[in-house]
């Protein structure tokens, strides 16, 4: 009988499921638990980027959990990684399946979301459900989440255990994607070269290709990382230690944490302008690998100052003198760096040390031939609009040991009408904001729209059915709003799409100033026409519109449909002349900044235009004359290089990024969306948008914060730097005379069109090499200071 039963026994033992075990941890060894959309796409993608060979020595294991066993080519991919990889059966929504996988002993659990989920509310509501399971089982685990819709942010804030400042964080797709296409609105191409940075790769340059493609090849092998900056860099300015990096060190700066004196939160200062740093300060850097950024912690005045070869840079003798003064080196993606703060306040701190000369709010004041203080109400310079407003005669009773009192606002005075004003902000200092408008006052028709000069504006080209889900459009306005810029440098945003779909976005957008509707459609040629999209700075096109299941590949064809058409236009001489614009006298053409008396392209070609795409594959339908394989990896691909197009599968790495160096997201996040912070969230996630606020002396400071930009060298003060001289000598003098970092370039594809022509397509070079010749035709990307005397740098103080 025994006998008989034996196969069944066995049967039973055996048939015990291959991924139901337990997790055994190695002593010593980290591990992570990946949990959320599970597919052989998204694991390997994620695997590709976490295991990289750039990064340091990644000794943590990753252990996949999820409800269904793994198919064919998924098990094929963990059996090739089994080392560092194991997949488990199981729910995250079952404790019994969280001891199993260890989450209490996990360094951090991430929680990866369907991209192309038809309902992202859902898709959210689910990842959320699971991190509410885990923190529920184990407050302290750290947990990174990727989630599709901005407002669905807010529904973490409720978790009691989420803490940022314990190294929570959340990736939001929809919040970046559109931040990075509001910031190629501003500097074009500006989104590829942030996505290179942060995703690893590396660069294989070849003589069989087009020197385009090496240039452009050897800035994707650039990433973001940090190190503790050497004892010998303290007490120096930004500038000057930026200065030092890139030219002795061959690294590029960015950015430092700075520690407020008060013992708050540490923040992260992108390319502050005042105040020396201390000792062990972290920096933020644009390198090629880990490795070249220790060249920051290993630097010694004393033993490398004549050393001309960054090689050479190495742990020196007397090291262990810094040492003993409590220096500790800091690993490059220190995972236990603590999270800053945005750099929102970058105090410039008066230093009256001018002598008998005027200064109003700790700034030296222009004095006009009349000796009144000249252009400037209370220290800052007026914007047109604000300056018909201003009274034509300053009391004298205000002008006391040369400052000028101040009213409500710093750049506000008493004595004029502050409801007539254009210039207010945010209760939070970091946006323009103008009380609500109901979407009726914005929609134009398109005879209004004809009537209107419209010039230097950005027009986002929006497909959507009445129900499709909200895609954010707030995200894509915000940066553009950000108040780092003067009001009247604000580019106007002109959305072509059906009023239906808007009418549900407005409630985010209503207190956003300079938004106009028209009521069309972005494939109506007579609507792009109304909008002049030929003398737009940006033709943004994107789609709300749900993919469908059946063929996914079709889920950009709008998007690809619309370009195209954009492309096959040809405009007349609609506009001869565009005076109308106003005669400004800042140098606003000299920083390549053509939004003033520009004649419009006549080829649809020209038009400026960046293209989100769903799918990676249909970047080869964009550009008809680029001879891209349709299986070239997207970041390869002739639109992608050039920034006409952006998917949202590039901030796919953004996950390994935030679990090695937490900082990053801090960094990218501030850089993109104009300055959104933590205190900001909490006001949106109320659901009633933005609050207006009176202007502060606290609040107004901080607008003195870096924004991106883009500047020509064909002409201005820069334009000698065109002439052949070398990229080093650009970034010297940009830093030391205006205090502007440079951080690449956006040149012709076809280098011997020697003529500024917006005709050739152009691509990005990420940091270049310090010796890296320069064009005329070049485009510079840099991170500007924010100007308080002028809507952009006048250039006639200083000679380079």
């Amino acid at each position: 009988k025994f006998a008989q039963t034996i196969p069944e026994i066995v049967d039973l033992i055996g048939s015990h499921p291959k991924y139901m075990g337990w997790f055994t941890s190695q002593k010593g060894r980290r591990h992570i638990v990946v949990c959320g959309h599970i597919t052989y796409e998204s694991v390997s993608h994620f695997l590709k980027d976490f295991l990289h060979e750039d990064r340091e020595d990644v000794d943590v294991e990753v252990v996949f959990l999820h409800r269904t066993p793994p198919g064919l080519e998924l098990e094929g991919l963990i059996k090739r990684h089994f080392t560092t990889v194991t997949f488990f059966q199981g729910s995250i929504m079952n404790t019994v399946d969280l001891q199993r996988v260890k989450v209490h002993e996990a360094d951090a659990c991430l929680v990866l979301a369907n991209k192309y989920c038809p309902d992202p509310d859902a898709e959210d509501a689910a990842n959320i459900m699971r991190v509410i399971s885990m923190k529920n089982y184990c407050e302290e685990s750290r947990i990174i989440i990727q989630l599709m819709q901005y407002h669905n942010k807010a529904y973490l804030l409720n978790i009691p255990s989420w803490d940022w400042k314990q190294g929570d964080d959340v990736i939001c797709l929809a919040e970046l994607k559109l931040g990075f296409i509001a910031q190629s609105c501003l500097a074009p191409g500006f989104s590829t070269m942030m996505a290179n940075l942060f995703a690893m790769r590396s660069f294989i340059t070849s003589p069989d290709m087009a020197a385009w493609q090496n240039d452009y090849l050897q800035g994707t092998g650039c990433e973001m990382y940090t190190e503790t900056l050497s004892p010998s860099f303290s007490g120096m300015t930004f500038s000057q230690a930026s200065e030092l990096c890139f030219v002795k060190l061959k690294l590029l700066l960015l950015a430092i944490e700075v520690k407020p004196i008060d013992g708050g939160d540490t923040k992260i200062s992108i390319n502050p302008q005042s105040s020396k740093m201390p000792a062990n300060t972290v920096g933020f850097f644009i390198a090629q690998s880990a490795e070249e950024v220790k060249r920051a912690w290993f630097y010694c005045k004393a033993c490398h100052e004549d050393v001309k070869d960054e090689n050479l840079i190495k742990k020196c003798k007397c090291k262990h003198l810094a040492n003993k003064t409590g220096a500790t080196p800091a690993t490059p993606f220190s995972a236990a760096l603590s999270k800053p703060l945005l750099n929102i306040k970058n105090s410039v701190m008066a230093k009256e040390e001018n002598g008998s000369k005027p200064v109003m709010n700790g700034r030296l004041v222009p004095i006009g031939p009349n000796g009144l203080v000249d252009e400037t109400y209370g220290g800052y310079h007026i914007s047109y609009e604000v300056k018909k407003l201003m009274p034509t005669n300053k009391p004298a009773d205000q002008q006391k040991n040369g400052k000028m009192e101040v009213g409500i606002a710093d750049d506000q005075a008493k004595d004029f009408d502050f409801a007539k004003t254009e210039m207010k902000y945010d209760s939070t200092g970091m946006f323009h904001w103008t009380p609500a408008r109901s979407i009726e006052d914005c929609i134009l028709d398109r005879n209004q729209a004809a009537m209107t000069v419209l010039n230097g504006h950005v027009v986002v080209c929006l497909f959507a059915d009445p129900d499709s889900p909200l895609i954010g459009l707030r995200n894509l306005v915000m940066p553009l709003r950000a108040s780092n810029f003067h009001y009247h440098e604000l580019k106007h945003v002109v959305i072509v799409g059906a009023v239906d779909y808007l009418r549900r976005e407005w409630k985010t957008l209503q207190n956003l100033p300079k938004i106009s509707v028209l009521n069309g459609s972005p494939l109506s040629r007579a609507d792009l026409r109304a909008v002049n999209v030929n003398l737009c700075d940006m033709c943004v096109i994107l789609s709300a519109k749900v993919p469908s299941n059946d063929d996914p590949t079709l889920a950009d064809k709008e998007a690809i449909l619309a370009s195209l058409n954009i492309k096959a236009m040809t405009f007349g001489d609609i506009i001869t002349n565009i005076e109308s614009m106003g005669d400004s006298k800042d140098a606003l053409n000299n920083m390549g900044d053509t939004t003033v008396k520009r004649p419009g392209p006549i080829y649809g070609t020209n038009v400026p235009m960046i293209t989100e795409l769903v799918n990676d594959s249909n970047v080869q339908f964009l550009d008809q004359d680029d001879d891209d394989d349709p299986d070239t990896e997207l970041y390869l691909t002739q639109p992608f290089a050039c920034g006409t197009a952006f998917a949202v599968s590039v901030l796919d790495s953004l996950m390994s990024t935030t679990y090695f160096n937490q900082n990053a997201l801090t960094l990218i996040r501030s850089l993109i969306t104009g300055g959104a912070t933590p205190e900001l969230e909490i006001i949106l996630a109320e659901g009633a948008g933005l609050r207006g606020g009176y202007s502060t002396p606290d609040t107004l400071s901080h607008r003195d914060r870096c924004r991106v930009g883009q500047i020509s060298l064909s002409d201005g003060p820069l334009a000698t730097f065109g002439e052949g001289r070398k990229y080093q000598d650009l970034f010297v003098a940009s830093l030391r005379n205006y205090g502007m970092l440079c951080i690449g370039l956006y040149r012709l594809r076809d280098a011997a069109l020697t003529t500024v022509d917006a005709t050739s397509k152009r691509y990005v070079i990420t940091n270049p090499p310090f010796d890296f010749g320069l064009l005329p035709t070049d485009q510079v990307y840099v991170l500007l200071p924010f100007e308080r005397k002028q809507s952009r740098f006048s250039f006639s103080e200083t000679e380079v």
